[in-house]
């Protein structure tokens, strides 16, 4: 005979399981753009399948200004950037997990002479980085800034790391170790930083990596908008970049030079991605009189040293391969979207295609994976959810208002989706 649970070691039991819950659940973070590794990949165990304006909206809240960064979060706080759309003033907006509420807006910079920017872009288009008890922002040439989560006190501010944007800032950060990495290349000046992330003291710059390649080619073609990863090759970390006209590898604890192709267009946006001992990159937009313009991917073998242009390239392709969001490799396979709506899925050891697909719209967004699933989105809300298969099969299709720029945040089972006024949280529905 089964002895009855008593209630007070039910309750007991309960609670622990409770608490258990509630701790892997705010464990699960979201610390930069796509991911806390920065590969594009949620941990979340379930995603929403289905939502509307009026259907699994947890809550939704109204931004200042305008900002294509991506929420980052950490605990119970969810961190974004905003601008002012002519660039005078630049701030770090703080808005709670749970309830949607705006915790904290800090204006950390201002400006009466903005440089332009391109009409499709942002003056807070950087996506910050966030650890325990610190955020850092950045905004391009206007300012870059670290803040106490606690206490909202500003820790530290640099506004002297410049450069001439032409079409505005786009390169988010990302940290490593106690550094914190800071990618500025424009027309004039092309620099990466690493600054110390207790300080913001510079610990190490790189700067223009070929100055007479550069000099021959326009000045618009100088400049990029990258976000760096790092990989570890041979129990080493590389620190990988898409520069102007190069691909390029540095130690990331000194800046000193371990690799580099070159590819020679401009503008590179999408970030590099690294699977199974290859390093996939992809170019810049490259100019056709005879075709529409299009970009390259380039898978490098990352072991080599110095300029490895004829040796190291394992294979390329020009096949519908985006400029500006990045691709997401799951379970072998390598998803991408170009900006017209060509979504691709290949091999990413070879290039070998397992399918293409033309989804509607146009498309800046990189792909996110949750659950089994991928995640994509259009400029106009519109997001495809597809099984992460060798095989294209659509799951469902979902739309918001607004216009949507920002790659968004998949964690707790909650999908963050930022338009050009609100900022959304997508539930799975309870039972």
């Amino acid at each position: 005979m089964k002895k009855a649970i008593k209630p007070t070691r039910l309750l007991i039991f309960t609670a622990v399981l409770f608490l258990l819950y509630s701790c892997s659940s705010q464990t699960e973070n979201w610390t930069h753009l796509r991911g806390s590794q920065l590969n594009g990949i949620s941990t979340s165990t379930e995603a929403p399948i289905h939502w509307s304006e009026t259907e699994n909206v947890g809550w939704k809240t109204a931004i200042r200004g305008l900002g294509w960064s991506s929420p980052v979060v950490y605990g119970n706080q969810i961190w974004l950037t905003s601008a002012d759309k002519d660039g005078n003033w630049f701030s770090a907006v703080c808005i709670d997990f749970e309830s949607g509420e705006l915790q904290k807006e800090i204006e950390l910079f201002h400006t009466d002479s903005a440089q332009r920017i391109h009409s499709t872009n942002s003056y807070a288009t950087p996506t910050p980085c966030i650890e325990k008890g610190f955020v850092y922002v950045h905004f391009g040439t206007f300012g870059t800034a670290c803040i106490n989560t606690k206490n909202f006190e500003t820790v530290w501010t640099r506004a002297d790391l410049k450069c001439e944007h032409l079409q505005g800032p786009a390169s988010s950060l990302f940290l490593y170790k106690d550094l914190l990495i800071v990618h500025l290349e424009g027309t004039d000046d092309q620099n990466i930083y690493a600054l110390n992330k207790h300080t913001g003291e510079t610990v190490w710059q790189a700067g223009c990596p070929a100055p007479e390649a550069y000099e021959q080619v326009a000045p618009v073609y100088r400049k990029s908008y990258q976000t760096p990863i790092i990989v570890q090759v041979d129990g080493q970390d590389q620190l990988i970049t898409n520069r102007a006209l190069y691909a390029i590898s540095y130690n990331p604890k000194t800046g000193e030079e371990n690799w580099r192709i070159y590819y020679g267009e401009d503008s590179p946006v999408s970030m590099p991605v690294y699977y199974n001992g290859l390093v996939l990159v992809n170019s810049g937009w490259v100019l056709s009189q005879s075709r529409p313009y299009f970009a390259r991917l380039f898978a490098v073998d990352p072991t080599g040293k110095g300029d490895v242009t004829d040796t190291h390239i394992v294979w390329q392709t020009e096949q519908n391969v985006p400029q500006t969001s990045t691709p997401v490799i799951v379970d072998s396979l390598l998803f991408m979207i170009e900006e017209r709506g060509n979504l691709t899925c290949l091999n990413p050891m070879n290039g070998n295609i397992y399918w293409k697909e033309k989804l509607k719209g146009h498309f800046n967004i990189s792909p996110i994976y949750a659950s089994g699933n991928l995640y994509v989105t259009n400029t106009n809300g519109e997001t495809t959810i597809l099984k992460a298969g060798a095989t294209f099969e659509k799951v469902a299709e979902n739309k918001l208002e607004g216009t949507f720029k920002a790659t968004p945040a998949i964690l707790r089972n909650s999908i963050l989706s930022r338009s050009d006024k609100f900022l959304y949280r997508i539930n799975v529905p309870k039972n």
